[in-house]
């Protein structure tokens, strides 16, 4: 594996591996002759540094693109597209389980084969991999660079020796896993989202650490793909950060599923037992262990700011929250920006695409085009999904806005009674005496889907309302949203009006 080095390769290295590395980083790649000068040198090639470098060379700017590793970053090599991909299979085996309900017969003994599971993600990252490849940066016109970057004052890059001068540039370096500090973690080992895709053989008995999005995610995958899970997590209740009524359903799946939840607990120190590993925790005051094969660390990030000489730059930085940048995502260097998961709290690929179109507004056009405009959705793809956009219920009554909460559940729409998949609900809110939405949170099998109705009427303005005109085929999960906007309208049907109405009927009747 020419050009990477020994903590950089890519586990196992079968074909699917081989096809990715050909393409994210390709062995024999020589980095071309630098130009003279660039509009525009952009540093790490995860999402945001992908889309800035051919958003600007699709414009007809001057680019070079410098990668350390592997093109692509975590949403293509360790985040979006494994994770996803495992996750899909695990539905398919959770579809099996619960066949019987469906009146389908399944044979006795069905089990999910863990290596072409794994096998499967490969090939699927490898598949992908071809979107992000050098050969088609390369095509579109962006010089890349493969190795280390560093700033040599305000204005250079250096790579391998070798300078790139900017007239502007962006730091996309992205953020990795970190290790929570526990007395002999490292020393058992264990595993990351960067690591795990990594794995040929299913742990039987694995811990979770960390009951945020990727924890869960991670947590209900391997337990239907046969692993007996244990989720630690340190808050009272998993998801802690989203809407409580969402977080409760997702939660009661997972114990439905036989997910070991030790909630309010948080390892204190792990013991290598044979060819075990013994963690030790503290819950509610009382000391207790438990034997796994494989610990999975699913929480903590921190962004890389290391080693890019930064302070040559004259850019600001902090260890813990990443690069300094103001609302148009510039630094403290007025040439230089900074997108994705090195400088903003929104941590997703969605996020870092929306960031690079900013950057190359404000960086090349003079745009003056802010972050803090943005209406962000996410979603965490557990089963069900949780989608959100906008503000929850809580944040309102914290900054003493009125809203309006309107909640369609899922057993009360036709299609998901049919599915089988009547847990979750839509709940939209509307800034009181309006329908201007403030926010929405659905809770159902394909919420990431659902929730861009909602976001698309919030960014274009489109009122609560107005949803009851747009025809929805029948019968679709995502018909709960015209029956929440019958349900505001009918709102309006005040006695007065209702009294109106039924004399002009009476009148109609004569």
């Amino acid at each position: 594996m020419t050009n990477l080095k020994k903590d950089q390769m890519v586990d196992p290295w079968d074909i699917n591996n081989r096809e990715l590395v050909a393409n994210v980083r390709p062995g024999d790649w020589i980095n071309p002759e630098p130009a003279e000068m660039y509009n525009l040198v952009v540093i790490g090639a995860g999402t945001a540094g992908l889309v800035t470098a051919a958003g600007a060379a699709g414009l007809g700017a001057k680019v070079a693109l410098v990668e350390k590793h592997l093109l692509g970053g975590d949403c293509l090599n360790t985040g979006c597209v494994p994770s996803k991909t495992l996750i899909r299979s695990s539905r398919a085996a959770a579809g099996i389980t619960e066949a019987p309900v469906f009146g389908i017969r399944v044979p006795d003994g069905s089990e999910a084969d863990f290596a072409a599971v794994m096998e499967r993600v490969r090939s699927v990252r490898a598949r992908v991999s071809s979107h992000d490849s050098a050969e088609r940066l390369a095509a579109l016109g962006v010089d890349v660079f493969f190795g280390d970057a560093r700033f040599t004052g305000r204005d250079a890059v250096e790579v391998g020796g070798r300078p790139l001068r900017f007239r502007k540039a962006v730091i996309a370096t992205g953020a990795r896993a970190v290790a929570p500090a526990i007395d002999g973690l490292k020393e058992a080992g264990f595993l990351t989202n960067e690591t795990v895709f990594s794995l040929t053989e299913r742990p039987s008995k694995l811990a979770i650490l960390g009951g945020g999005p990727i924890g869960c995610e991670l947590s209900q995958a391997f337990q239907r793909l046969g692993s007996q899970v244990t989720l630690f997590h340190k808050y009272g209740h998993i998801l802690n950060r989203e809407d409580p009524d969402a977080a409760e359903i997702v939660q009661e799946r997972f114990r439905k599923e036989g997910i070991h939840l030790l909630l309010g607990c948080s390892p204190s120190r792990i013991e290598i037992i044979g060819g075990g590993k013994l963690v030790h925790y503290s819950c509610e005051g009382r000391e207790s262990s438990v034997l796994v094969d494989e610990i999975i660390a699913g929480a903590g990030r921190a962004p890389n700011t290391e080693d890019l000489g930064l302070d040559l730059a004259g850019v600001g930085f902090d260890r813990r929250e990443g690069v300094i940048v103001n609302d148009r995502l510039q630094t403290t260097n007025p040439r230089i920006y900074a997108a994705g998961d090195v400088c903003m709290k929104w941590k997703f690929t969605h996020a870092a695409d929306a960031a690079a179109r900013i950057v190359i507004q404000n960086a090349l056009f003079k745009g003056r085009k802010k972050l803090s405009s943005l209406t962000m959705p996410w979603c965490t793809y557990t089963d069900p999904e949780i989608a959100h956009v906008g503000i929850y219920r809580s944040e309102a009554e914290a900054k003493g806005l009125g809203i309006d909460t309107f909640t369609r559940k899922m057993h009360e729409v036709d299609r998901a009674m049919a599915d089988g998949e009547e847990e979750g609900f839509v709940k939209i809110h509307v800034f009181k005496g309006t329908d201007r939405i403030a926010g929405a949170t659905i809770v159902a099998r394909h919420a990431g889907d659902m929730i861009s109705e909602i976001s698309l009427a919030m960014v274009n303005g489109i009122g609560l309302g107005r949803i009851t005109n747009v025809i929805h085929p029948y019968p679709t999960q995502a018909e709960a949203i015209r029956q929440l906007s019958d349900e505001y309208n009918r709102t309006r049907l005040t006695p007065m009006l209702k009294k109106i109405i039924e004399g002009w009927m009476k009148w109609q009747r004569r």
